[in-house]
């Protein structure tokens, strides 16, 4: 059996701890990032004419910690000359059915009225002219958005740390083990390079003995 040291010991336990780590961080990327890009169906781009901006009288509700202002934006689509609400991304959508944009909660007012008044403004800009979007016809037929958030690379970029994990735990315990072995093979080796010596010398003494026997027994 190959020796192990202490310093082995806690690599091997280093290298297990980091594969278990990896499989927690392959569970809560895939529920995170992975499930919500498999099950989301906004592939369809169009193309949209901003039509109209408002900030809604009704603030709405904020993780039930306090209320915030909602920035709805409706849009045209060329292609089928439909209305439809405009959104961020999934995201924003999830949190409110009609509103662009949401500020972060907190209890500040005016900041709220502020930061949604700015994006207000930087919408205005882009009053009557055309830009690309996303839609998903067969979920949500009345609503469309700019950007997706949960996209191949951002899957794949959160299952490389995972894998870097996964990989380096394994690859330390196995570098461990390998040289557990070629020690074990050194020090085998080296015994029957011993033994041989030893058995050697005990032969060339035997027959030394043997010689010297006959010499002194042969007639002179």
């Amino acid at each position: 059996m190959p020796v192990s040291s202490v310093g082995d010991d806690r690599a091997i336990l280093l290298g297990f701890t980091m594969m278990a780590f990896s499989v927690l961080m392959f569970f809560v990327v895939g529920i995170t990032t992975v499930k919500p890009y498999v099950n989301s169906c906004w592939e369809k781009e169009a193309s949209c004419v901003l039509q109209q901006t408002e900030i809604l009288e009704q603030w709405v509700d904020c993780r039930g910690v306090s209320t915030v202002p909602c920035l709805m934006a409706t849009v045209n689509l060329t292609d089928s000359n439909q209305g439809a609400f405009l959104h961020f991304d999934e995201e924003s959508l999830l949190l409110g059915t009609e509103c662009f944009y949401i500020p972060k909660c907190q209890m500040d007012r005016e900041a709220l009225q502020n930061e949604v008044q700015t994006v207000k403004r930087s919408l205005d800009i882009h009053l009557g002219s055309p830009s690309s979007c996303i839609s998903d016809h067969m979920r949500h037929p009345n609503h469309v958005i700019l950007h997706r958030k949960y996209t191949l690379r951002r899957a794949l970029f959160g299952l490389l740390w995972p894998c870097m994990m996964l990989g380096g735990g394994a690859l330390l315990v196995g570098l461990v083990k390998l040289t557990q072995c070629l020690a074990h093979l050194s020090s085998e080796m080296s015994s029957d390079t011993a033994v041989g010596r030893l058995t050697s010398r005990y032969t060339q003494g035997k027959l030394y003995r043997l010689l010297r026997r006959s010499s002194l027994h042969s007639p002179s």
